[in-house]
């Protein structure tokens, strides 16, 4: 059957910190199963957290003891891949018989990535995702992904690939995922704006893919006892903005916003052959003869052992 449900998880990271998140992503199970959907999209930096406002104590040229011992404290938040968090993510999507695509905060080695998580309820944890180019500030505790990280997963909701927040902006990030064949465009985000609407129409309508996009949602500076800067004590650091979009740019359902909640649609991947009819953009929408993108998928490692 080509005609099913997809949906967009809407929750925020809790302060307390994974252990608590996880359970909190556990408590919507029950709802999973009743929407009978195939595949459950989650938002970026679930796991492990998306610390908005945080300065981690850099300054241009120098950074000071105190924003060591917050990133220390992140850094252990993170989670390893495969570890015990992705155990119970796999169980999770065997139970509810539905694809889970969660983004987290991975540790390997001394370095953070922010990592999207593929999973299928036949074989759990099917691939991986490195954000490419954390975006501004980011940069200071997220490492680069390389192209090895570049996945289009197989599973009974069609071919799942996508990117992260910003990297949504790369067109031709956007190019070598199209030419992978994705049926569904999963974006995590954290970001809240008008504009990611318009974004996620946009790839829809151009890969002429269906698109689940889930954006964590979070109190505001006021109920979480901290203080952002610059920033209005009494509004929402992240008000959400799930939102599932047709391969024609059309919006399914959403934007949701200023509330949790499991975001749902019907769709039916035999309206991907008809939408590609006009435009292929890999295919007789493109011009090879003109435009050529290589896309190396290389392990890149800072050192490399010989014999």
């Amino acid at each position: 059957m080509s005609a099913f449900i997809v949906c967009a998880l809407q929750i925020g990271s809790h302060p307390e910190g994974k252990a608590r998140t996880l359970e909190h992503i556990l408590s919507f199970e029950e709802q999973i199963i009743a929407s009978q959907s195939k595949l459950v999209v989650m938002p970026e930096a679930l796991l492990g957290g998306y610390p908005k406002g945080e300065t981690f104590g850099t300054y241009l040229g120098y950074r000071i003891d105190e924003g060591r011992e917050t990133f220390a404290t992140y850094f252990d938040n993170a989670v390893t891949v495969p570890g015990e968090e992705t155990d119970t993510l796999a169980e999770l999507s065997a139970r509810t018989k539905a694809a889970i695509v969660i983004d987290v905060i991975e540790r390997s080695g001394s370095t953070l990535y922010c990592t999207s998580l593929y999973f299928t309820p036949e074989n759990g944890l099917e691939a991986k995702h490195r954000k490419l180019m954390p975006t501004g500030t980011e940069r200071l505790i997220w490492g680069l992904g390389d192209g090895s990280t570049l996945p289009v997963v197989e599973s009974q909701a069609g071919r799942l690939g996508g990117a992260i927040c910003w990297e949504n902006h790369m067109p031709l990030l956007r190019a070598a995922m199209y030419a992978k064949g994705v049926d569904i465009w999963c974006a995590p985000t954290v970001d809240e704006r008008d504009i990611w609407q318009s974004t996620m129409r946009h790839i829809g309508h151009e890969g002429r893919c269906f698109v689940v996009s889930a954006c964590q949602i979070q109190p505001s500076p006021e109920v979480l006892g901290i203080d952002v800067p610059n920033w209005d004590n009494q509004r929402r650091l992240i008000r959400g903005g799930s939102i599932i979009i047709d391969p024609m740019g059309n919006v399914l359902a959403g934007p949701l916003q200023d509330r949790e909640g499991l975001l749902s649609a019907s769709i039916d991947l035999a309206d991907i052959p008809k939408a590609r009819y006009d435009l292929d953009v890999c295919g007789h929408y493109s011009r090879p003869d003109i435009f050529e993108l290589t896309v190396d998928e290389r392990p890149k490692s800072g050192v490399v052992f010989q014999k």
